[in-house]
């Protein structure tokens, strides 16, 4: 088989495409199916890219990064999470699918393995198999809260692992590591001679708990972090990935060949968008609001969270008492009742025909909206089903 047909496709796309034609049609569709924030990118952000255009330097940045937003991103590490970061570990990436994109490209040999969480980002294994590595995807449940245990790292690292990716907080689920088995984890990724790559892209987005950075526990860590989900910038493509200073060197011929550098003018309102803690607090907390509201009302329709997201903007729910083929399901919600929900199978293959992610990236009219058209669907189905 070769290579790209591995490459499977991301579904929540053709849902979306589905969903943008029935909007071309005349009907209104509620989007809970895409992780991309309904706010858009802080006023300060876009003044700062006029008076950049306005200025006219525009042209590469050196390959690893804008100097100035390099720095400007250590003494933001030692403000938010404490740490001490030499700022020329700090490469700034075309979003964090480039930086994803460059450390496999860097840390994979053919036939080299990195453990991933299942459910988990869909993307992360395509990046891999591009790489020409082998992503093992790891079940994991509620019972360890969608995440990772340093038991399961053990078991499944193998002397040709190179790599285990955390999300946290995790898409699809939304929930956080514990402290002590982040620590744990770092700790054992080093152990075995690897890395614990950590992505971090929804940090900043935590209700009722700061999310913690893997630097705090192991200078080590790789880190992948963007602005595209606190700071709602996912066009500007800009993103930063943290190596080991032994990595520099290798990332930067790498970007050099693949990417030459980040775009400019995205790096340079990127420095602006780091002062923006007014924005993005509010941003924060109407995400909580609707968080609340389908903690409340999903339960009440079916939708089973069995552990409570702490994080990002999503849920991620089972749909046992609904039915067992959770794809079917939402396709149907959005061809009949207008309201597009993601797929369990997106993200992984463990009880993927059980669960659907609900992202609350759209206001709380529309969330009130979908929840009703979700109920009369449902009520209509399941009355027809007794008939």
């Amino acid at each position: 088989m070769r290579r790209i047909d591995t490459i499977e496709p991301f579904r929540v796309m053709q849902l979306l495409e589905r969903a943008k034609e029935l909007e071309a049609e005349g009907r209104k569709i509620i989007h809970m199916e895409i992780g991309e924030p309904d706010f858009p990118t802080p006023a300060p952000v876009i003044e700062a890219a006029h008076k950049q255009l306005d200025l006219g330097d525009n042209f590469y940045t050196p390959s690893t990064g804008n100097p100035q937003l390099q720095q400007a991103l250590s003494d933001w590490y030692k403000k938010e999470y404490g740490v001490d970061v030499d700022a020329q570990r700090i490469l700034i990436t075309p979003g964090t699918s480039g930086a994803f994109s460059l450390l496999y490209a860097v840390l994979l040999e053919a036939g080299e393995s990195v453990l991933l969480p299942d459910p988990g980002y869909p993307c992360q294994r395509n990046f891999i198999r591009l790489a020409g590595g082998e992503p093992i995807n790891i079940p994991v449940g509620p019972e360890s809260k969608y995440q990772f245990s340093e038991a399961m790292i053990q078991e499944h690292w193998t002397n040709r692992t190179r790599a285990a990716v955390v999300i946290n907080p995790s898409n699809p689920t939304g929930t956080l590591l514990d402290d002590d088995v982040l620590e744990a984890l770092t700790h054992r990724c080093r152990q075995r001679g690897g890395y614990l790559i950590s992505d971090e892209l929804y940090h900043g987005l935590t209700y009722g708990v700061k999310a913690r950075c893997a630097l705090e526990f192991d200078d080590s860590a790789i880190v992948v972090n963007g602005f595209s989900k606190r700071w709602a910038m996912t066009g500007w493509r800009i993103g930063w990935v943290i190596v080991p200073e032994a990595l520099i060197d290798a990332c930067r011929r790498v970007m050099q060949n693949i990417f030459i550098a980040a775009p400019t003018l995205s790096q340079q309102v990127a420095l602006t968008a780091l002062q923006c803690d007014m924005h993005t607090e509010a941003m924060r907390l109407a995400y909580d609001e609707r968080r609340k509201l389908l903690l409340e009302a999903l339960p009440e329709l079916g939708f089973d969270i069995v552990v409570e997201p702490q994080g990002a903007f999503y849920l991620y729910a089972n749909v046992s008492r609904i039915t067992d083929d959770a794809r079917t399901l939402c396709w149907h919600m959005l061809e009949q009742a207008g309201v597009a929900i993601t797929p369990g199978e997106d993200f992984g293959l463990y009880r993927c025909n059980t669960h659907v992610r609900f992202s609350y990236a759209a206001s709380l009219t529309d969330i009130r909206e979908g929840l009703h058209r979700m109920k009369v669907y449902l009520q209509e189905t399941h009355h027809a089903a007794a008939l």
